[in-house]
């Protein structure tokens, strides 16, 4: 904003400091003296009253001129919303727990995609299982988003699942199945985009429908909670997800 409104002027070279943390008076009344040394004026968004205000008496008796670029906008904030402002410094920059929750959350998920680890799953807040292409990953990061720490576990015919799975509660793991026909369909556009033929055993019908038989036949085992993400958004698939964590149908 300063740098916006000394364009406006002839002024030749300006110099502009930034003085950031002033938290005390000793602090302001040292500013207040290296400016008026320099011929400066001084630009503020202090919101801690008293030291707004001892800048304003210090200024004021230096014959310093001084521009308060917070306390206008707060006013009238205040104004509008019928609140007060907190008052608080930093609070823009503050870096609270929901944010550092948020990161682990993701970095779990990434560290624990598509079986990487096993032992992930013993810490997860949810297990998501399934065949390939039922979306395991992209769900994961979304829950990772609503900071929920999700692993996952691809389930393939001739790869038995690992035991650790088994020795995690029902209640956390959500098998996700699809129809047949719409993975297909997924598989054989896959199967396009990595430039290979899309009657490769990997899209095959049989191939699928063999696929699915086993996943689901492991998730009866587990006995955990099945959601048919068949021609469903993520972002609707999550919802449901949702539910049942905030239901607590499924966690411990």
């Amino acid at each position: 904003m300063v740098k916006a409104a000394v364009s406006q002027f002839n002024a030749g070279q300006t110099q502009i400091r930034r003085i950031p943390y002033v938290n005390d008076i000793d602090q302001i009344q040292q500013i207040v003296r290296e400016a008026k040394q320099q011929n400066a004026l001084i630009v503020y968004t202090l919101v801690v009253p008293h030291l707004r205000e001892g800048l304003i008496r210090a200024a004021k008796e230096e014959g310093i001129t001084t521009v308060d670029i917070l306390g206008p906008t707060l006013d009238a904030i205040a104004k509008v919303s019928n609140e007060k402002p907190h008052l608080e410094p930093g609070l823009l920059h503050k870096v609270d727990e929901d944010y550092f929750r948020k990161v682990e959350a993701i970095e779990f998920a990434v560290k624990y995609d598509d079986g990487k680890d096993p032992r992930g799953v013993l810490h997860a807040d949810i297990v998501l299982i399934g065949i390939s292409r039922t979306s395991k990953t992209p769900l994961c990061m979304y829950l990772a988003h609503k900071r929920i720490k999700a692993a996952n576990v691809p389930l393939v015919p001739e790869v038995s699942p690992p035991e650790e799975l088994f020795e995690v509660s029902p209640r956390k793991i959500i098998g996700l199945t699809v129809k047949p026909e719409v993975l297909n369909i997924i598989r054989q556009e896959r199967l396009k985009a990595l430039g290979l033929a899309p009657n490769a055993d990997y899209a095959n019908m049989k191939r699928i429908l063999k696929e699915i038989e086993y996943a689901e036949g492991i998730m009866k085992r587990l006995g955990c909670h099945i959601i048919d993400v068949s021609n469903k958004a993520v972002e609707e698939t999550c919802g449901k997800i949702l539910q049942i964590i905030y239901r607590g149908e499924y966690i411990e």
